[in-house]
Protein backbone atom coordinates (compact mmCIF):
# COMPACT_ATOMS: atom_id res chain seq x y z
CA UNK A 1 0.00 0.00 0.00
CA UNK A 2 0.84 3.10 -0.77
CA UNK A 3 1.17 4.63 2.79
CA UNK A 4 3.34 2.06 4.02
CA UNK A 5 5.91 2.96 1.45
CA UNK A 6 5.63 6.74 2.68
CA UNK A 7 5.55 5.53 6.21
CA UNK A 8 9.06 3.00 6.00
CA UNK A 9 10.75 5.90 4.39
CA UNK A 10 9.48 8.34 6.91
CA UNK A 11 10.68 6.46 9.46
CA UNK A 12 14.33 5.96 7.53
CA UNK A 13 14.93 9.22 7.46
CA UNK A 14 13.73 10.37 10.93
CA UNK A 15 16.28 7.56 12.06
CA UNK A 16 18.66 9.12 9.97
CA UNK A 17 18.54 12.54 11.66
CA UNK A 18 17.79 12.02 14.83
CA UNK A 19 17.82 8.85 17.64
CA UNK A 20 14.35 9.67 19.60
CA UNK A 21 13.48 8.34 22.81
CA UNK A 22 9.92 7.37 20.55
CA UNK A 23 8.49 4.14 20.16
CA UNK A 24 5.55 4.54 17.53
CA UNK A 25 2.25 1.23 17.81
CA UNK A 26 0.38 1.30 14.77
CA UNK A 27 -3.28 -0.33 14.44
CA UNK A 28 -2.35 -3.76 13.24
CA UNK A 29 0.18 -4.40 16.01
CA UNK A 30 3.69 -3.07 14.32
CA UNK A 31 5.96 -1.27 16.26
CA UNK A 32 8.84 1.01 15.55
CA UNK A 33 11.46 2.51 18.21
CA UNK A 34 13.25 5.16 16.92
CA UNK A 35 16.37 5.18 19.04
CA UNK A 36 18.63 2.50 20.41
CA UNK A 37 17.60 3.75 24.03
CA UNK A 38 14.59 2.89 26.05
CA UNK A 39 11.39 4.78 24.49
CA UNK A 40 9.89 7.67 27.11
CA UNK A 41 7.07 8.87 24.33
CA UNK A 42 4.90 6.27 22.90
CA UNK A 43 2.49 7.31 20.11
CA UNK A 44 -0.40 5.23 19.50
CA UNK A 45 -2.01 5.19 15.78
CA UNK A 46 -5.46 4.47 15.79
CA UNK A 47 -6.21 3.91 12.02
CA UNK A 48 -4.54 4.03 9.12
CA UNK A 49 -6.06 7.52 8.17
CA UNK A 50 -4.15 8.79 11.52
CA UNK A 51 -1.29 9.28 9.75
CA UNK A 52 -1.54 12.02 7.51
CA UNK A 53 -1.19 13.82 11.14
CA UNK A 54 2.44 11.79 11.82
CA UNK A 55 3.43 12.08 7.98
CA UNK A 56 3.44 15.65 7.99
CA UNK A 57 3.89 16.84 11.64
CA UNK A 58 3.73 20.14 12.01
CA UNK A 59 2.96 21.15 15.80
CA UNK A 60 -0.16 22.81 14.56
CA UNK A 61 -1.36 18.92 12.74
CA UNK A 62 0.02 16.76 15.58
CA UNK A 63 -1.56 19.17 18.05
CA UNK A 64 -4.80 19.10 16.72
CA UNK A 65 -4.15 14.68 16.08
CA UNK A 66 -3.31 14.60 20.04
CA UNK A 67 -6.17 17.28 21.18
CA UNK A 68 -9.21 15.47 18.41
CA UNK A 69 -7.69 11.61 19.67
CA UNK A 70 -6.38 10.99 16.50
CA UNK A 71 -3.27 9.91 17.99
CA UNK A 72 -2.72 8.60 21.55
CA UNK A 73 0.48 9.86 22.78
CA UNK A 74 1.57 8.68 26.16
CA UNK A 75 4.99 9.67 27.76
CA UNK A 76 6.28 12.97 30.58
CA UNK A 77 4.63 16.06 28.45
CA UNK A 78 7.96 18.06 28.40
CA UNK A 79 9.48 14.64 26.67
CA UNK A 80 6.42 15.01 24.43
CA UNK A 81 7.14 18.34 23.15
CA UNK A 82 10.57 17.99 22.56
CA UNK A 83 10.03 14.77 20.25
CA UNK A 84 7.42 16.74 18.88
CA UNK A 85 9.47 19.44 17.96
CA UNK A 86 11.89 17.16 16.72
CA UNK A 87 9.70 15.64 14.02
CA UNK A 88 8.60 18.95 12.67
CA UNK A 89 12.61 20.11 12.39
CA UNK A 90 13.44 17.11 11.35
CA UNK A 91 10.78 16.61 8.72
CA UNK A 92 9.30 20.14 7.05
CA UNK A 93 10.76 22.73 5.20
CA UNK A 94 11.50 26.09 7.25
CA UNK A 95 10.53 28.25 4.35
CA UNK A 96 7.55 25.85 3.68
CA UNK A 97 3.65 26.37 4.81
CA UNK A 98 4.65 26.40 8.60
CA UNK A 99 7.13 28.85 8.14
CA UNK A 100 7.17 32.05 10.67
CA UNK A 101 4.08 33.24 8.83
CA UNK A 102 2.43 36.64 9.73
CA UNK A 103 -1.28 36.03 8.83
CA UNK A 104 -3.50 39.02 8.84
CA UNK A 105 -6.51 39.15 11.34
CA UNK A 106 -9.54 41.17 11.46
CA UNK A 107 -10.15 42.35 15.22
CA UNK A 108 -13.82 43.81 15.92
CA UNK A 109 -15.19 44.73 19.90
CA UNK A 110 -17.31 41.54 19.36
CA UNK A 111 -14.63 39.07 18.24
CA UNK A 112 -12.41 40.71 21.26
CA UNK A 113 -14.52 40.07 23.51
CA UNK A 114 -15.25 36.22 22.50
CA UNK A 115 -11.42 35.15 22.37
CA UNK A 116 -10.93 36.56 25.73
CA UNK A 117 -13.98 34.87 27.29
CA UNK A 118 -12.77 32.02 25.25
CA UNK A 119 -9.55 31.77 26.66
CA UNK A 120 -10.18 33.12 30.28
CA UNK A 121 -13.32 31.85 30.86
CA UNK A 122 -12.31 28.41 31.34
CA UNK A 123 -13.26 28.44 35.46
CA UNK A 124 -12.26 30.34 38.16
CA UNK A 125 -10.83 26.84 39.68
CA UNK A 126 -9.78 25.76 37.04
CA UNK A 127 -7.43 28.40 36.48
CA UNK A 128 -6.60 28.20 40.82
CA UNK A 129 -5.55 24.83 40.54
CA UNK A 130 -1.98 25.32 38.39
CA UNK A 131 -1.60 29.41 39.46
CA UNK A 132 -0.37 30.75 42.31
CA UNK A 133 -2.55 31.70 45.33
CA UNK A 134 -3.06 34.93 43.82
CA UNK A 135 -4.23 33.98 40.47
CA UNK A 136 -1.60 35.79 38.54
CA UNK A 137 -1.10 34.59 34.88
CA UNK A 138 1.63 36.42 33.00
CA UNK A 139 5.51 36.14 33.71
CA UNK A 140 6.97 35.76 36.97
CA UNK A 141 10.02 37.81 38.12
CA UNK A 142 12.92 35.09 39.59
CA UNK A 143 14.78 37.91 40.93
CA UNK A 144 17.46 35.35 42.72
CA UNK A 145 16.17 32.28 40.65
CA UNK A 146 14.79 30.09 43.66
CA UNK A 147 12.08 31.73 44.46
CA UNK A 148 8.81 30.15 44.48
CA UNK A 149 6.19 31.37 41.80
CA UNK A 150 4.03 33.22 44.31
CA UNK A 151 7.40 35.25 45.57
CA UNK A 152 8.18 35.86 42.03
CA UNK A 153 4.66 37.03 40.67
CA UNK A 154 4.70 39.29 43.50
CA UNK A 155 8.08 40.34 42.98
CA UNK A 156 7.28 40.62 39.34
CA UNK A 157 4.23 43.29 40.47
CA UNK A 158 6.60 44.91 42.47
CA UNK A 159 8.85 44.88 39.83
CA UNK A 160 6.65 47.14 37.46
CA UNK A 161 5.22 49.44 40.50
CA UNK A 162 8.04 50.38 41.12
CA UNK A 163 9.53 50.84 37.86
CA UNK A 164 6.80 53.42 37.10
CA UNK A 165 7.44 54.63 40.21
CA UNK A 166 3.86 55.04 41.70
CA UNK A 167 3.19 57.05 44.41
CA UNK A 168 0.00 57.17 47.24
CA UNK A 169 -3.26 58.11 46.19
CA UNK A 170 -1.99 57.53 42.68
CA UNK A 171 -4.57 57.19 40.15
CA UNK A 172 -3.51 54.02 38.49
CA UNK A 173 -5.39 52.05 35.59
CA UNK A 174 -4.54 48.37 34.80
CA UNK A 175 -5.65 47.34 31.47
CA UNK A 176 -6.53 43.72 31.19
CA UNK A 177 -6.36 42.77 35.23
CA UNK A 178 -6.73 39.43 35.15
CA UNK A 179 -8.29 38.53 38.69
CA UNK A 180 -6.99 41.94 40.23
CA UNK A 181 -3.51 41.04 41.83
CA UNK A 182 -2.07 43.83 40.49
CA UNK A 183 -4.21 46.36 41.59
CA UNK A 184 -4.75 44.88 45.26
CA UNK A 185 -0.50 45.39 45.34
CA UNK A 186 -0.88 48.42 44.26
CA UNK A 187 -3.79 49.33 46.66
CA UNK A 188 -2.16 47.76 49.53
CA UNK A 189 1.47 48.17 49.43
CA UNK A 190 1.91 51.50 47.28
CA UNK A 191 -1.54 52.98 48.44
CA UNK A 192 -2.69 53.96 44.76
CA UNK A 193 -6.35 54.56 43.81
CA UNK A 194 -6.89 51.62 41.26
CA UNK A 195 -9.06 50.19 38.53
CA UNK A 196 -9.01 47.57 36.61
CA UNK A 197 -10.89 46.22 33.52
CA UNK A 198 -11.47 42.98 31.74
CA UNK A 199 -13.33 41.47 29.38
CA UNK A 200 -13.73 38.13 31.38
CA UNK A 201 -17.05 37.74 33.50
CA UNK A 202 -15.76 35.06 35.91
CA UNK A 203 -12.56 37.30 36.55
CA UNK A 204 -14.80 40.72 36.97
CA UNK A 205 -17.04 38.40 39.39
CA UNK A 206 -13.99 37.13 41.35
CA UNK A 207 -11.50 40.31 41.27
CA UNK A 208 -14.56 42.41 42.58
CA UNK A 209 -14.91 40.15 44.94
CA UNK A 210 -11.49 39.92 46.27
CA UNK A 211 -11.08 43.87 46.67
CA UNK A 212 -14.68 43.67 48.84
CA UNK A 213 -13.48 40.49 51.45
CA UNK A 214 -9.87 42.28 51.48
CA UNK A 215 -11.84 45.81 52.59
CA UNK A 216 -10.32 47.56 49.35
CA UNK A 217 -13.62 48.54 47.92
CA UNK A 218 -12.72 52.25 48.44
CA UNK A 219 -9.22 52.28 46.65
CA UNK A 220 -9.82 49.51 43.67
CA UNK A 221 -12.59 49.70 41.29
CA UNK A 222 -12.76 46.76 39.09
CA UNK A 223 -14.81 47.02 35.64
CA UNK A 224 -16.08 44.59 33.12
CA UNK A 225 -15.04 47.14 30.21
CA UNK A 226 -13.37 47.19 27.04
CA UNK A 227 -10.35 49.68 27.40
CA UNK A 228 -11.37 52.05 24.24
CA UNK A 229 -14.43 53.06 26.25
CA UNK A 230 -12.28 54.08 29.45
CA UNK A 231 -12.55 57.84 29.89
CA UNK A 232 -10.44 60.13 32.86
CA UNK A 233 -6.70 60.77 33.40
CA UNK A 234 -4.40 57.92 35.13
CA UNK A 235 -1.23 59.34 36.72
CA UNK A 236 0.08 55.31 36.13
CA UNK A 237 -1.12 53.13 33.39
CA UNK A 238 -0.48 49.40 33.37
CA UNK A 239 -1.21 46.76 30.95
CA UNK A 240 0.18 42.99 31.78
CA UNK A 241 -0.32 40.02 29.21
CA UNK A 242 -2.95 42.10 27.34
CA UNK A 243 -1.54 43.25 24.06
CA UNK A 244 -1.13 40.36 22.87
CA UNK A 245 -5.01 40.66 21.97
CA UNK A 246 -4.98 44.16 19.92
CA UNK A 247 -3.71 43.14 16.96
CA UNK A 248 -0.67 44.16 15.00
CA UNK A 249 -2.10 46.65 12.87
CA UNK A 250 -4.16 48.01 16.28
CA UNK A 251 -1.11 48.98 18.47
CA UNK A 252 -0.33 52.44 17.55
CA UNK A 253 -4.19 53.00 18.20
CA UNK A 254 -3.90 51.18 21.70
CA UNK A 255 -1.38 53.45 22.03
CA UNK A 256 -2.70 56.53 21.39
CA UNK A 257 -5.67 55.17 23.46
CA UNK A 258 -3.30 54.92 26.43
CA UNK A 259 -1.59 58.63 25.81
CA UNK A 260 -5.35 59.89 25.78
CA UNK A 261 -5.66 58.46 29.08
CA UNK A 262 -2.34 59.49 31.04
CA UNK A 263 -1.50 62.63 32.94
CA UNK A 264 1.20 64.50 30.90
CA UNK A 265 3.38 63.70 33.56
CA UNK A 266 2.65 60.20 34.02
CA UNK A 267 4.30 56.96 33.01
CA UNK A 268 2.87 53.44 31.81
CA UNK A 269 4.24 50.20 30.85
CA UNK A 270 3.29 47.72 28.82
CA UNK A 271 4.21 43.40 29.84
CA UNK A 272 3.40 41.61 27.11
CA UNK A 273 4.62 38.84 24.85
CA UNK A 274 6.77 39.78 21.87
CA UNK A 275 7.74 37.35 18.62
CA UNK A 276 11.28 37.01 17.77
CA UNK A 277 10.87 37.25 14.15
CA UNK A 278 11.47 40.61 12.93
CA UNK A 279 8.82 40.29 10.54
CA UNK A 280 6.30 39.83 13.23
CA UNK A 281 5.56 36.01 12.24
CA UNK A 282 4.55 33.48 14.01
CA UNK A 283 6.00 30.58 15.88
CA UNK A 284 7.22 28.21 13.45
CA UNK A 285 6.47 24.83 12.84
CA UNK A 286 3.12 25.31 12.79
CA UNK A 287 2.96 26.27 16.52
CA UNK A 288 1.03 29.70 16.03
CA UNK A 289 -1.44 28.15 14.40
CA UNK A 290 -2.10 25.99 16.68
CA UNK A 291 -2.60 28.80 19.65
CA UNK A 292 -4.78 30.43 16.77
CA UNK A 293 -6.96 27.43 16.62
CA UNK A 294 -7.16 25.92 20.27
CA UNK A 295 -5.69 28.48 22.35
CA UNK A 296 -5.70 32.01 21.52
CA UNK A 297 -8.28 32.91 19.07
CA UNK A 298 -6.45 36.42 17.07
CA UNK A 299 -3.70 36.60 19.04
CA UNK A 300 -0.91 37.81 17.45
CA UNK A 301 2.54 39.20 18.53
CA UNK A 302 4.61 41.58 17.10
CA UNK A 303 8.50 42.06 17.16
CA UNK A 304 9.81 44.42 20.13
CA UNK A 305 11.04 46.47 17.17
CA UNK A 306 7.17 46.49 16.37
CA UNK A 307 5.92 47.75 19.47
CA UNK A 308 8.18 50.50 20.26
CA UNK A 309 7.68 51.88 16.78
CA UNK A 310 3.67 51.43 17.23
CA UNK A 311 4.80 53.20 20.77
CA UNK A 312 6.25 55.85 19.41
CA UNK A 313 3.11 56.22 16.66
CA UNK A 314 0.56 56.45 19.21
CA UNK A 315 2.42 59.30 20.98
CA UNK A 316 4.40 57.57 23.69
CA UNK A 317 7.96 57.58 24.39
CA UNK A 318 9.75 54.66 25.25
CA UNK A 319 12.33 55.14 28.71
CA UNK A 320 13.09 51.34 29.40
CA UNK A 321 13.13 48.00 27.70
CA UNK A 322 13.53 45.08 29.65
CA UNK A 323 13.49 41.41 28.35
CA UNK A 324 12.28 38.54 30.59
CA UNK A 325 12.18 35.86 28.26
CA UNK A 326 14.25 33.45 30.56
CA UNK A 327 11.53 34.44 33.63
CA UNK A 328 8.91 33.36 31.17
CA UNK A 329 10.19 30.02 30.13
CA UNK A 330 10.77 29.56 33.68
CA UNK A 331 7.10 30.58 34.62
CA UNK A 332 5.59 28.06 32.16
CA UNK A 333 7.54 25.35 33.23
CA UNK A 334 5.95 25.46 36.56
CA UNK A 335 2.68 25.75 35.76
CA UNK A 336 3.22 23.22 33.62
CA UNK A 337 4.50 20.89 36.12
CA UNK A 338 1.83 22.11 38.26
CA UNK A 339 -0.70 20.99 35.60
CA UNK A 340 0.97 17.98 35.66
CA UNK A 341 0.67 16.99 39.36
CA UNK A 342 -2.97 17.57 39.31
CA UNK A 343 -4.30 16.10 36.07
CA UNK A 344 -6.72 14.05 38.83
CA UNK A 345 -7.90 17.42 40.16
CA UNK A 346 -8.03 19.46 36.48
CA UNK A 347 -9.94 16.30 34.87
CA UNK A 348 -12.49 17.08 37.08
CA UNK A 349 -12.82 20.42 36.02
CA UNK A 350 -13.02 20.18 32.33
CA UNK A 351 -13.50 17.67 29.74
CA UNK A 352 -10.89 15.40 28.43
CA UNK A 353 -10.36 17.75 24.91
CA UNK A 354 -9.56 21.37 26.87
CA UNK A 355 -7.25 18.96 28.87
CA UNK A 356 -5.66 18.16 26.04
CA UNK A 357 -5.28 21.74 24.87
CA UNK A 358 -3.69 22.82 28.18
CA UNK A 359 -1.90 20.04 28.61
CA UNK A 360 1.01 20.90 25.98
CA UNK A 361 -0.37 24.57 25.34
CA UNK A 362 1.82 24.94 28.65
CA UNK A 363 4.66 22.36 28.18
CA UNK A 364 4.92 24.18 24.56
CA UNK A 365 5.26 27.53 25.45
CA UNK A 366 8.25 26.52 28.23
CA UNK A 367 9.45 25.18 24.93
CA UNK A 368 8.96 28.26 22.66
CA UNK A 369 10.39 30.75 25.16
CA UNK A 370 13.49 28.76 26.03
CA UNK A 371 13.90 28.31 22.40
CA UNK A 372 13.95 32.18 21.58
CA UNK A 373 10.92 31.76 19.38
CA UNK A 374 8.78 33.93 21.70
CA UNK A 375 9.78 36.29 24.18
CA UNK A 376 8.82 38.54 26.69
CA UNK A 377 9.43 42.38 27.26
CA UNK A 378 8.23 45.23 29.92
CA UNK A 379 8.24 48.43 27.88
CA UNK A 380 8.10 51.51 29.88
CA UNK A 381 7.27 54.66 28.48
CA UNK A 382 5.28 58.06 29.29
CA UNK A 383 3.94 60.76 27.13
CA UNK A 384 6.63 61.70 24.03
CA UNK A 385 8.27 65.19 24.10
CA UNK A 386 7.49 66.17 27.75
CA UNK A 387 10.57 67.10 30.31
CA UNK A 388 10.93 63.60 32.35
CA UNK A 389 14.16 65.65 34.32
CA UNK A 390 12.36 64.11 37.32
CA UNK A 391 13.03 60.54 36.00
CA UNK A 392 16.60 58.66 37.51
CA UNK A 393 18.95 58.67 35.21
CA UNK A 394 20.13 55.29 36.25
CA UNK A 395 18.05 52.19 36.84
CA UNK A 396 19.41 51.89 40.35
CA UNK A 397 15.71 53.10 41.71
CA UNK A 398 14.01 50.11 40.29
CA UNK A 399 16.08 47.55 42.60
CA UNK A 400 16.17 49.59 45.81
Amino acid sequence: MFWEKRLENWIKHVRHTSALPLRLKLWNGREFDFGQNAPQVTIRVPQASSLVYLLTPSLSNLGKAYVEGKLEVEGRVNEIIRVANTLAKETLKPEGKFARLARPFHHTRKKDAEAIQYHYDVSNDFYRVWLDDNMVYSCAYFENGDEDLATAQLKKIDHILTKIQVRPNDRLLDIGCGWGALVIRAAQKFGARCVGITLSQNQYELATERVKQLGLADRVEIRLQDYRDVTGTFDRITSVGMFEHVGIKHLPAYFAKMRTLLADDGFAMNHGITTTDVNNGESPYGGGEFIENYVFPHGELPHISHVLRAMQEGGLEPLDVENLRRHYAKTCSIWADNFESNTERIRQLVDDRRFRIWRVYLAGCAYAFAQDWISLNQVVCSKAGRDISTLPLSRKYMYQ
